[in-house]
Order: structure tokens, then sequence, then C-alpha cells
């Protein structure tokens, strides 16, 4: 254990500039930056310097050129783990001391991709600039975000009584729905009947305390009727938010370019773990993993990286993400914002002051 973090001192730093820009927009929030942050119960220790994730699914295992971010939360992911790295499963434990043996021989770059392309959660702890960030323009570590101008803006637009179609799941897109709801909006959480919100198998009163105030709808999005229902709330809404990777939505036939062209002060939010545009755009990714691939990490006098907190870029996420709805609300809307987990994170990072 150590007396401080640095990785932890930024992230918490961030996370109150955008609780302070919240304030700014009307939005109180009724905790400070490292209450939000440490708010599931799996957080104990900020200072705790661990290779292992608080959820337990996610390693930091060090590779023959650097170190990656194994993230194993689902039970699907132990099956790819033979064509991965070629390890055969034998029980439904995860082979953690068969994965370190098989990173040791490999590089960062090959396992990442190779992984990526199975769709596992794989990260590498950056070494420098990557063609992800060049490719989305976003370089600038102190504006972690796209957003775009496609629609009309609407005066007079505010949170209060604004509806809010929320598809996101998990952590980061429910807080940012979250506190939109303290701003007087209302939500509406809609849930594939095939693929409910994951979270709600984990710690029941976080889930709870996230979704306070929420309606929700089940929709079974693989039929005609169901992608008709999604398409009517979609149309309907004041605000969009959603975590799909662009390809999930495409499947859909749903552009979110049109739904905002079509209704003056729309604002529709993606948060994904890599962001909508990019060689990475369809990069599947958690909060723990996204913040080592944006190095958010505490390093020791050996080189040895440690997470930050638990799940970090999620909630840095969340808070970053309803400062920028409430911000545009304020404008007149009429946008997209494309929200990178990882950007985020690597914004943190570097203890950059937010540019909004």
């Amino acid at each position: 254990m150590t007396s401080e973090s640095s990785g932890w001192n930024s992230a918490v730093a961030f996370a109150d500039r955008a609780i302070e820009r919240l304030s700014s927009l009307g939005v109180p929030s009724s905790a400070s930056g490292a209450e939000l942050l440490s708010k599931r119960e799996l957080f104990v220790d900020p200072f705790l310097a661990q290779q292992v994730s608080m959820g337990g699914f996610c390693r930091l295992i060090p590779a023959a050129d650097g170190w990656c971010a194994v993230h194993l939360p689902r039970e699907d992911d132990l099956e790819l783990l033979p064509a991965w790295v070629g390890i055969e499963m034998k029980s439904t434990e995860i082979p953690w001391e068969a994965i370190e043996s098989a990173l040791a021989a490999r590089t960062s770059g090959e396992l990442v991709e190779a992984a990526q392309e199975l769709g596992l959660a794989v990260a590498a702890l950056p070494g420098g600039d990557d063609e992800q960030l060049i490719d989305r323009s976003t370089t600038n570590v102190a504006r972690p975000w796209i957003q775009r101008s496609v629609g009309q803006r609407q005066s007079g637009m505010t949170l209060n009584d604004a509806v809010v179609v929320d598809l996101s799941s998990l952590w980061a897109g429910p807080l940012c729905s979250r506190i939109l709801t303290t701003a007087g909006a209302r939500v509406i959480k809609v849930e594939s009947s095939s693929r409910p919100d994951a979270s709600r198998d984990g710690d029941r009163d976080f889930f709870d305390w996230l979704h306070d105030g929420h309606e929700f709808r089940t929709i079974e999005f693989e039929s005609a009727a169901g992608r008709s229902e999604l398409v009517e709330l979609l149309e309907h809404a004041d605000i969009v938010i959603e975590g799909s990777r662009p390809r999930a939505l495409e499947r859909l036939g749903i552009v979110p370019s049109e739904f905002v062209e079509k209704r003056p002060g729309k604002v529709w939010l993606s948060i994904t773990a890599y962001g909508r545009c990019g060689p990475w755009r369809n990069w599947v990714g958690f909060g723990d993993d996204a913040a080592v691939a944006g190095g958010l990490v505490d390093v020791a006098a050996d080189g040895t990286p440690s997470f930050v907190g638990d799940a970090v870029a999620d909630p840095l996420t969340g808070l970053l993400a309803a400062a920028l709805v409430a911000g545009s609300v304020a404008r007149g809307g009429g946008v997209t914002i494309d929200v990178a987990l990882r950007e985020v994170a690597r914004s943190a990072a570097h203890s950059t002051s937010v540019v909004w």
C-alpha cells in the first residue's frame, strides 16, 4: 500500500471539474468527485496498488514488450481463450496463470489486435501516439469528445421535463441519466429482452441508486414490432443516451444523425469504449481496461502499473457526459456527442483542465 496515488488524485480532480461545470449549468451534485468515483461497494482503498481490478475480472499482465489489461467479465469470454492464446478450458474458472504464461511470449499490440477481433476486452498500456486518436482528431487531451451540430437548435430548452431515452447499461450511461434526473428530466430506461443490463446481476443497491426514479421498458429488438417501438421512442425523445458500438446500431437500421435532424433541439449522446469513429470504433471495452488503455494507472518505481480505483473510466465518463448534455441543452441542442471511455481516462491521466 502506498501513501498516495497520483492516478487517483488526477481522477478525483477531473471528476470535481465536471461537477463544477454541472453546478454552473444549474445541476448541483450531492456528492464530491471522490464519493462518486467510489460509489460501488467494491471500492475499498484508492491507494492500494494492485494488478487485479476490484471487480476481480480484469488483470494487468505483462506481455513481451509492455503491459496488457485483460478483462473477462462475461461467461462467453472463456470460450474464446483457445482461439485467442491457445488455452484449452478445463473448468469454468478463469485460467489466469495460463494466460500470464501465454502473454509473456507475445507483443501487446499483437495480443490486443487478436483479442479485439474476437470481441475480448483486452487493452495495452499506451506508449505514445496512435492512429485511433489521430483519426478521431482528438489528440488534444483537453477535449476528449467529439460534438457535431447536425440538427436545428431549439430555443428555451431546459432539462426540466425533458424526455431522456436511455439505452445504455452498466455505469457510465446510467450515471449520466441519474444526474439528468436530478435536474428534472424524465428518464426512460430501455433494455433488450434478450440482453438486459448486465449490472442487474451485480450490486442491487447500486443498480437501484443509479436508476432511482427511472421508468423501465423492455423491447424485443430483434422483432419488427420491437424495432418500431424503439424507433418511436427515439423519435419523441429530447435526449438519447446509448452505449452501443456502431455496428450494433447499424444492424437495427438506426442512424443517430437522422434522428437529430428530424427533431429540433434533440441531443444524441453515445458513450462507448473507443468512440464512434476511428479504426477502433468497434472495439469492446469496460471501465477498468479502458482506463488502462488511456494510461490512467499508477506506476511503481520498477515500472509496474496498478489500477486506479474501481472501473474509474466509467464514473468519470458519466460525469463528463452529463455536463456535456446539460451544456448542449442550454445552447439549444441539435447535436450528436461522441464520448469515449478511453479518451476520458486519457484526459484525466494528463491532469488537463477540460476545455468546454
